[in-house]
């Protein structure tokens, strides 16, 4: 077969019938780590970051920023890179939080967020100087009031408003209508009930407003028709409580290719056609353009990585069908298992050979511990081979686990054609080491 229309991740190449990734080849890289291996290329990710920074800075004529949503992998080399490359970051934890602080981050360029941010939280964020808040409830209003004015500050804060647009994407990643379990609906007037408590409270700087409609979009139309919505709502609140609005942050949600029938995402073009829209649409209101904030976390580092696996057992079941495990499985990638996500997979070995179509199943004590069903590999693999699974930089990492007390791969960044481990292999003494 052809591997070359399998290869997704810009990073990703064939040399002499082998998978080469930032220009090491796969084979040697994972003979010198082990696997499951988590695969970065750090000069990619800085290239997406340089997308995003970049065509912000034309499009709204450096009025805007772009904030890594860490939640898409949060380590600390990983906030090193990214705001080495002049990002600031959006943080939805206090781990998270400290991650970055240990990396040496500013955090007065963190965005801080979460629909239920605990008193402890709250505390925490402003003892380590986060910028800015992004309130999700009233509950949580009035607990970031009362605690930024014991201390005597004002802390800088948005309101995360509901939009009320279906954005056509899995359900569970969809966050902008209005029955959503994050932020203020605007249709409800909970919006606009924040709005006017947020101006009451003496501890409460208010910046502006946030929302986030999705993940997965190819194109600006969602983007739009938000912002659409959300400048509506800042026209209102000037005309109706004097409010004039500094900073508006339109979320992240631009997608990325698991498949090769996915599109390739254009973010300049995107990023200026949404520009052209924000500026006159606040035009036509009559308001001041905000600082726009973009939130790319999947697209920032999703393709900037593979995950590369040992060949376990081969099971062919006649007439039914052939299973390849591996060893890791939902314990380092729980996306299929929780969204039925697509994923690419090649062999490292890419010469040609007879194929065959089979499940890549992974190691844990789980019928539903599938990586990806319909793969195609050598129809003679065996036990040792290995496999790498493309796209895997976001989600990955972040939503590993413990299940079935198995340890957590390594994270190993390529740069400059030196691979380098940014987060050991857990061991099985770590497992162990909080209990009694």
């Amino acid at each position: 077969m052809n591997y070359e229309d399998k290869l997704i991740c810009p990073s990703l190449g064939i040399k002499d019938g082998r998978l080469t990734f930032a220009g090491l080849d796969v084979t040697s890289v994972a003979r010198e780590f082990g696997t499951p291996l988590y695969l970065y290329d750090e000069g990619r990710i800085r290239e997406n970051c340089r997308a995003y920074t970049k065509a912000l800075k034309e499009a709204f004529s450096g009025g805007a920023e772009a904030a890594y949503a860490s939640k898409a992998a949060s380590f600390k080399q990983m906030y090193r890179v990214v705001t080495g490359e002049n990002m600031s970051i959006d943080v939805v934890s206090v781990g998270e939080i400290l991650t970055a602080k240990a990396a040496g981050v500013d955090l007065s360029r963190a965005y801080f967020h979460s629909n239920n941010k605990t008193d402890a939280d709250i505390r925490a964020a402003m003892d380590c100087g986060v910028g800015t808040f992004v309130i999700d409830s009233l509950d949580e209003l009035s607990a970031v009031d009362s605690e930024a004015a014991s201390r005597g500050i004002r802390q800088k804060a948005l309101l995360r408003l509901t939009p009320g647009i279906d954005p056509h994407t899995f359900k569970a990643v969809a966050t902008g209508k209005v029955d959503s379990k994050f932020g203020f609906a605007i249709t409800t007037g909970q919006a606009k009930e924040a709005l006017e408590k947020a101006l009451s409270y003496r501890g409460i700087d208010l910046c502006g407003f946030h929302c986030h409609v999705g993940s997965q979009l190819f194109d600006s139309d969602v983007y739009i028709r938000s912002s659409e919505i959300m400048i509506d709502f800042i026209a209102q609140a000037k005309a109706e409580n004097g409010f004039v609005t500094r900073v508006l942050d339109l979320g992240g949600g631009y997608g990325v290719r698991y498949l090769p029938s996915h599109p390739k995402l254009d973010v300049a073009a995107n990023i200026k056609q949404l520009a052209d829209f924000v500026k006159s649409k606040c035009a036509e209101k009559g308001v001041a353009l905000p600082k726009i904030v973009l939130e790319p976390g999947r697209s920032i580092v999703a393709d900037a990585a593979i995950t590369v696996y040992t060949v376990g057992s081969v099971k062919k079941i006649p007439g039914y069908i052939n299973y390849v495990s591996v060893d890791g499985g939902m314990s380092d990638n729980v996306r299929y298992a929780m969204y039925s996500s697509p994923y690419t997979v090649l062999p490292a070995d890419v010469s040609d050979k007879e194929t065959m179509i089979c499940t890549l199943a992974g190691r844990c004590c789980e019928s539903g511990d599938v990586i990806q069903p319909n793969v195609e590999l050598p129809a003679d693999i065996k036990r040792g081979d290995l496999v790498a699974v493309q796209t895997t930089g976001a989600y990955n990492y972040s939503m590993a686990s413990n299940y079935n007390r198995i340890p957590r791969p390594p994270v190993v960044m390529i740069k400059d054609g030196e691979a380098y481990v940014a987060v050991r292999r857990e061991t099985y003494e770590d497992l162990m080491q909080y209990d009694n």
